[in-house]
């Protein structure tokens, strides 16, 4: 143990110096909170719920963990809201994209698993196997999927920055919320919304490759054809 009693920070003596620092301190609250604010305006009038979202040829649903092999219950809530939009007619095909980086862990497939046991025809769902995170899974979908409109299906704290993401990477999104309890889990994925706000916000003005792009793939044309 130190034998140093720890100094405690010293707040500025003069007037001048604590308005400052109260300055600095407004300022950074500013910075941090003007990516998420970008998210909000983009976003705009863009998430809407299953009855009154714009049809579209594509639905997008993000991956959210698994849990043994099989969809983690925030991830079957998504995969529900998509099975509902494809048998009311809205969409035509599901994408799914999510990680499968490493053996024995495949969202995509546990995905595509899911929707099928719910109604989905395996022919309709198409499987991104490199969507390891949200710009990754707009630029793909995009580039070599070929998808220009979209709605995308995600929980209500991720919506907004699924939207921002895709309309920066050239998709015209509309967005739709899983139904979920508002638990820890949910309030602690909101909260991890405003650090992440910070990472989308470059993405959107520096627009890095994914992580692996790939040649393109006519999967989502293909399915489109059969129906």
């Amino acid at each position: 143990m130190s034998r140093w009693p720890l100094s405690k920070p010293r707040l500025p003596r003069t007037r001048r110096g604590r308005r400052l620092a109260v300055q600095a301190v407004m300022l950074g609250c500013v910075l941090a909170l003007t990516p998420a604010t970008w998210m909000f305006a983009v976003a705009g009038d863009r998430i809407r719920t299953t009855a009154d979202v714009p049809a579209a040829d594509v639905a997008v649903v993000f991956g959210a963990g698994l849990w043994q092999g099989k969809p983690s219950p925030y991830l079957a809530h998504r995969l529900d809201t998509a099975a509902g939009l494809y048998r009311a007619g809205t969409v035509k095909v599901v994408l799914v994209t999510g990680d499968n980086s490493r053996t024995g862990y495949d969202e995509p497939d546990a995905m595509r698993a899911y929707l099928v046991r719910h109604g989905v025809p395996d022919a309709g769902v198409v499987s991104d196997y490199a969507g390891f995170d949200t710009w990754d899974s707009c630029v793909r979908a995009r580039k070599v999927f070929g998808v220009r409109r979209a709605v995308l299906v995600s929980q209500g704290f991720h919506i907004r920055r699924a939207i921002a993401l895709c309309r920066s990477a050239g998709i015209e999104s509309y967005g739709v919320g899983a139904t979920d309890t508002h638990d820890v889990t949910w309030y602690y994925g909101g909260a991890r919304e405003v650090l992440a706000a910070g990472k989308a916000a470059l993405d959107a003005v520096f627009k890095p490759d994914p992580h692996f792009l790939g040649p393109h793939e006519n999967g989502v044309a293909r399915a489109l054809g059969d129906r």
